[in-house]
């Protein structure tokens, strides 16, 4: 198949890396969704957040260690604002106004970025040397993408168990099945969200440091392709949709790549006119969710 595409094993190690970062971000944004019933549309700003952080950690000539925690220190803030100032006040409202609230947060944030640093963004050098290829039995595949598949594999088993071996992880499974006899059985409706968007914005900073993704709404669609209602078919989801990005990049020529999102939308309506449930979710049953 490699040699039909036309791909080498570079192209194909990227494309894992790619995979690996989108599922890191499906399975945040399904955290939220499963617990709020909410799209967080604000997610792809919280990792442009913790990028600039990365940046401006590496201009000030910080150590490494210190910018990684400066990027996850910011992006954690934020998310705990978000969470304070715009999901628990609006809580009781329609689901119509806590999305067009999340849409508000991600111009507002976008426009502040724009405002603050220019539209042609900063370079972040810290983590250059990762660029840098192994030569792996005569095959040079660059560090960056082992690391990212090795640390989106390890986020995700730790995430697994979180959720099924704690007692936060637990309340937040079951507050996402029946929020309302959760909290009837004891189980605090702020201490779950909360929960929720800061595991979410923790995830938010890996991806930050592994690569700052320009096109969130794609992971969205890797979400949506998967199955919002439980974590493990919203990241199947979210790495096929990354894998076949970064396949398909690779495979086109450059003067069709602008196309590339146009095919991936174009794939997930039909895989959702015929499993309107995700494609890796059982049809016929209800999942459970989160």
């Amino acid at each position: 198949m490699i040699a039909v595409l036309n791909i080498d094993w570079q192209t194909l190690a990227d494309a894992l890396a790619l995979g690996g970062i989108y599922a890191l971000m499906a399975v945040g944004i399904g955290l939220v969704f499963g617990v709020l019933r909410l799209v967080n549309f604000a997610y792809g700003q919280l990792i442009m957040a913790g990028a600039y952080a990365l940046a401006y950690g590496s201009q000030w000539v910080l150590p490494l260690w210190v910018s990684i925690l400066f990027c996850f220190a910011v992006v954690l803030v934020l998310s705990a604002l978000l969470d304070g100032l715009v999901f628990r006040p609006l809580r009781g409202q329609s689901p119509a106004v806590m999305l067009v609230a999340t849409f508000a947060v991600a111009f507002l944030m976008q426009s502040v970025a724009l405002l603050a640093f220019g539209s042609l963004g900063t370079i972040a050098t810290s983590l250059a040397p990762l660029n840098i290829p192994w030569d792996i039995g005569g095959v040079e595949i660059r560090k960056i993408a082992i690391v990212t598949v090795v640390v989106a594999a390890a986020c995700l088993l730790l995430l697994r168990g979180l959720l099924e071996r704690t007692t936060v992880g637990l309340h937040m499974r079951a507050a996402s099945m029946d929020f309302l006899t959760a909290r009837l059985l004891g189980v605090r409706a702020n201490r779950v969200i909360s929960g929720a968007v800061l595991v979410s914005g923790l995830l938010a900073a890996v991806v930050a440091v592994m690569k700052t993704v320009q096109t969130p709404l794609v992971v969205l669609a890797g979400v949506v392709l998967g199955g919002l209602n439980r974590p493990i078919p919203a990241t199947l989801g979210g790495f096929a949709i990354g894998f076949a990005s970064g396949i398909l990049g690779g495979a086109l020529p450059t003067n069709q790549s602008q196309y590339l999102p146009t095919f991936l939308f174009a794939a997930v309506i039909v895989v959702l006119l015929l499993r309107p449930n995700g494609l890796f979710t059982r049809a016929g049953r209800t999942a459970e969710r989160v």
